[in-house]
């Protein structure tokens, strides 16, 4: 039986240690952070008196890099008091402590010999049955346990993070021949289920499977860039969003990841590979004279790419000279711009005759592909989990045969003979039985035949859903769809997740028919942002048409939506995730439950476009303030209505679903998904659960408001700011709409008003704020330039 991780221990308190101790915090798990004893006391503990003998000095370097937590970005706490679950310690001292830990891990620095001594010691103080893993990021796992009892080889695995820990999903498993099979499935699931992430099972060889293929990538990509005579700039121009990778493209990347640490990973390879091989990964000149240089990238200010003033230069490898950073602009590119779909983006571009991006592209692919086909069976045991890596790991939107599918494999099999390539013999051998494509049906090609994929039972996917059983009705905003046990799924699906009439409409639709034949509603999407906020394209043309009365309509109807949503007779839960801006605030409030992501950044963020939430968001703040507060506990109004006004006024947006509930934007009841990809299925079962309660909606209820004493409170706080120069006349103008929304208009302090009354008050102050032309310029400068104007 495997004990469940109640607590963990990492060693080793670097970038990497320090991050991966923030997220076991971050999901509750108490962490012991131990590093090396310093030598000797620095100058500022001397001057305490303090000598190597007292524990402040002795674990001195775990402590600061507790401290660096909290400077971080991005941060990698989801909340600052996530730190007390941390608890600093030393390598000497603490070693006797390692009992207490359920996990340990080993993320000291890349050195076998080191490693094995750090393991020697972990093995005489850990406890029987306790998981031991270490963070290497190339070295064999198999060298490392070597010589270890065996309880600790049976306990033992690679656990491969990748930086930052918080955000990056990939988690490489690396078993040994002794891992019990037992430990292995334990941890895969809790990694997934717990910790949140995307896990594949690594075969030990070197740099495992991302790592691996990702950096070949990059050195060929730099290999065709020196042969082609393409700069710095015009390869990142094309090796970015164009091909479904990160806006980091090649260069940018390699500058974030730095250029040492890059080395050293290729080198990895070097080291034990042979032949051709061998050959890529030997690092050119070029970059091992900018190591020399010291210009490793961002952490030493200049890399492929130097920033002076506000112009990015880039790098010339000939001269190893800073010069204006070019783009790659060809008819391929154009022409891939065009196309709908990945899939026919690459085939214009790699397939693209006489064309200089074209070239590129298809010499670069064309490489990697057939190194991963190499590889399998040696890196990993399937296609699916290489894909996956290099998709979580890399942040690329297809993996390499996923990648292979989408331009053809038996075209791309064509040319590359006709360059004389060697294609692996399986591939041959696959396309000879007839089977022209790596995935079909949610199965994969896998020795002769296709298995179905493997997916986590919690991971529901929506567009699948929509294939096998189609939808139950939609629009051009949303779709309403059955994801099984009574359950229905309302997406999103306009541009950006924008809310419109369309949207609107299908929302009340929904719940009629939720009502009506179902035991609950979520809305939810697996977009890239849950929503965005209102269509303010829409919402400024009609103002600058002076077509307020429809205007009018439109905002009743978005708060009639709301209301809809909160008093339904079944319980509705909003699945918010990354951008939750504005309307798509305003659409969870109501909502009897929340499932947040951990990474979702929550806001009612109106004030920046000139005017205030106008769907209801005010007063729904406002309520989820006062509904925090103990049950017959006196309590001071005039602080709630300060603090909601403060939250609106500033567009305070959440660092993460922690912070959504700091800010009152959740409730405690409501839940947070670590796993982003399980949070569907966790609304879900919120929604059952309430089901399985006998659901009743909210009772209707008068709100205590603070009238004129507070709007009068309330603006004396803003005039102050005025006069400070911290907020503009327009500014003003914006926080006493606000403010009369919030205290409730002209009433005496504490009358009690309906929730019909404060949406009056709020929309009225919406439109009057929206026929002014310093918030229509605020609008139209967000649409235009994507930032806040300051006018």
């Amino acid at each position: 039986m495997i004990q469940p991780i109640k607590k963990a221990a990492v060693l080793g308190s670097g970038v990497m240690g320090s991050g991966i101790a923030a997220h076991l915090a971050n999901i509750g798990i108490p962490t012991l952070l131990l590093d090396i004893v310093p030598r000797e006391p620095n100058d500022a503990e001397k001057a305490k008196g303090l000598t190597l003998e007292d524990k402040k000095v002795r674990n001195r370097i775990a402590a600061e890099a507790l401290q660096k937590l909290l400077k971080q970005k991005p941060a990698p706490l989801t909340v600052k008091e996530n730190l007390n679950l941390i608890e600093a310690g030393n390598l000497e001292d603490d070693l006797a402590r390692l009992k207490e830990a359920d996990w340990i891990i080993e993320v000291v620095t890349e050195n076998l010999t080191i490693k094995k001594q750090v393991f020697e010691k972990v093995d005489q103080h850990r406890k029987p049955g306790s998981i031991v893993s270490s963070n290497t990021s190339g070295i064999s796992v198999e060298a490392i346990a070597e010589g270890r009892s065996d309880d600790f080889q049976k306990h033992f695995l690679g656990t491969h993070f990748f930086n930052p820990p918080r955000y990056l999903k990939l988690l490489e498993i690396i078993p040994t021949q002794h891992t019990d099979p037992e430990v292995l499935n334990f941890m895969k699931t809790f990694i997934e289920d717990v910790l949140g992430k995307g896990v594949v099972i690594a075969k030990d060889t070197p740099n495992f499977i991302a790592n691996r293929i990702g950096t070949y990538g990059l050195l060929v990509t730099l290999r065709e860039m020196l042969k082609g005579g393409y700069s710095v700039g015009e390869v990142d121009s094309v090796t970015g969003p164009l091909i479904g990778r990160p806006k980091s493209a090649t260069f940018r990347t390699l500058d974030v990841v730095g250029l040492d640490t890059f080395v050293h990973v290729a080198k990895n390879v070097y080291d034990q590979a042979e032949g051709e091989e061998k050959e890529v990964f030997d690092v050119p000149p070029v970059m091992l004279k900018m190591l020399e240089n010291g210009w490793l990238g961002s952490k030493s200010g200049q890399g492929f790419f130097k920033k002076e003033g506000k112009d990015i230069l880039e790098l010339d490898p000939n001269t190893l000279e800073y010069g204006p950073r070019k783009k790659l602009k060809t008819q391929a590119t154009e022409l891939a711009k065009q196309e709908k779909g990945s899939a026919n983006k690459l085939k214009a571009l790699v397939y693209a005759k006489e064309d200089r991006a074209g070239t590129l592209l298809w010499n670069i692919f064309s490489p990697v592909l057939l190194y991963s086909a190499e590889l399998l069976g040696k890196i990993a045991d399937d296609i699916p989990s290489i894909d996956r890596a290099m998709k979580w790991g890399f942040g690329w939107e297809k993996g390499p045969f996923e990648t292979w599918d989408a331009i053809g494999i038996e075209r791309a099999v064509s040319k590359m003979k006709e360059q004389g390539e060697q294609v692996p013999q399986w591939v041959e051998d696959m396309l000879a039985a007839g089977h022209t494509s790596f995935y079909k049906n949610n199965t994969y090609y896998h020795n002769g035949e296709y298995k179905p994929l493997e997916v986590n039972p919690k991971a529901i996917n929506l567009k699948q859903i929509k294939e096998e059983k189609g939808v139950i009705k939609r629009n051009s905003g949303a779709s309403l769809i059955d994801i099984g046990d009574g359950v229905a799924l309302l997406e999103f699906h306009s541009p950006n997740n924008a809310i419109g009439p369309d949207i609107l409409q299908m929302i009340n639709w929904s719940i009629d028919e939720v009502e009506r034949n179902y035991k609950g509603l979520v809305i939810g999407n697996q977009g890239k942002n849950f929503c965005v906020g209102a269509n303010i394209a829409m919402i400024l043309m009609e103002a600058q048409d002076d077509n307020f009365f429809d205007l009018d309509m439109v905002v009743r109807q978005f708060q009639n939506t709301m209301m809809k949503i909160k008093y339904s007779r079944k319980p509705v839960a909003a699945a918010p995730f990354q951008m939750t801006l504005g309307g798509g605030t305003e659409v969870s409030l109501p909502c009897a439950h929340v499932q947040a992501s951990m990474e979702t950044y929550m806001g009612l963020v109106e004030v920046g476009v000139g005017l205030i939430p106008g769907g209801g968001g005010n007063k729904e703040l406002y309520l989820r303030y006062l509904n925090a507060l103990p049950k017959g506990v006196d309590f001071d109004l005039m602080k709630v209505t300060f603090k909601v006004f403060e939250t609106i006024a500033m567009a305070k947006v959440s660092t993460s679903g922690d912070e959504a509930r700091e800010l009152n934007f959740l409730r405690p009841s409501d839940g947070i998904s670590v796993n982003p990809v399980h949070q569907i299925y966790d609304a879900k079962q919120a929604v059952l659960a309430l089901h399985e309660q006998g659901y009743k909606p909210p009772v209707r209820r008068k709100i205590p408001v603070t009238g004129e004493t507070g709007y009068a409170a309330l603006i004396l706080g803003a005039q102050a700011m005025q006069l400070s120069g911290y907020i503009s006349e327009h500014d003003m103008k914006i926080a006493k709409k606000l403010a009369y929304v919030l205290a409730g208009g002209k009433v005496p302090f504490g009358t009690e008003v309906d929730e019909q009354y404060l949406l009056d008050l709020e929309r009225e102050a919406f439109l009057s704020l929206l026929a002014e032309p310093k918030s229509q310029q605020r609008m139209q400068h967000m649409l235009l330039k994507g930032k806040p104007l300051r006018n």
